[in-house]
């Protein structure tokens, strides 16, 4: 009888042990699985930030190539020279500005705003009482 007892209380632990192992598997089947979903969402979002990278680089692009076909263009060779080079069409007139330094020194001051705005009614007071602050 103590021997069929024995033999119990073994199966019992037996399939104890096998129940914390199934906890333990299933327990770390679970983290993998979310450790890989994480991975997932986060490469996910990677190609979304690539795909967005792309599509601004593909405008960069179109402009760039406007730009190229209006350099290209013989309005802005024309431009071009008669900004860099000073020449005109017939009947025009160059018109060559000093440098913006010597344009400041030609250009008038104009007078400080506390000159045109007339006194507060504190300050008139206080001048009607000869008070200085």
């Amino acid at each position: 009888m103590s021997h069929i007892l024995i033999s119990e209380k073994l199966k019992q632990k037996f399939i104890k042990v096998r129940v914390y192992a199934l906890i333990l598997f299933v327990f770390l089947f679970g983290l993998s699985l979310f450790r890989n979903i994480l991975k997932i969402n986060e490469a996910k979002n990677r190609i979304q930030r690539e795909k967005e990278k792309v599509i601004k680089l593909e405008e960069e692009g179109r402009v760039l190539e406007e730009e190229l076909k209006k350099m290209q263009g013989n309005e802005y060779l024309e431009s071009q020279l008669r900004d860099k080079l000073g020449l005109a069409k017939k009947g025009e007139s160059v018109v060559i500005l000093p440098d913006p330094e010597t344009l400041k020194s030609l250009v008038p001051e104009i007078p400080d705003e506390k000159d045109y705005l007339p006194d507060p009614p504190y300050k008139k007071w206080l001048k009607l009482f000869d008070i200085k602050i």
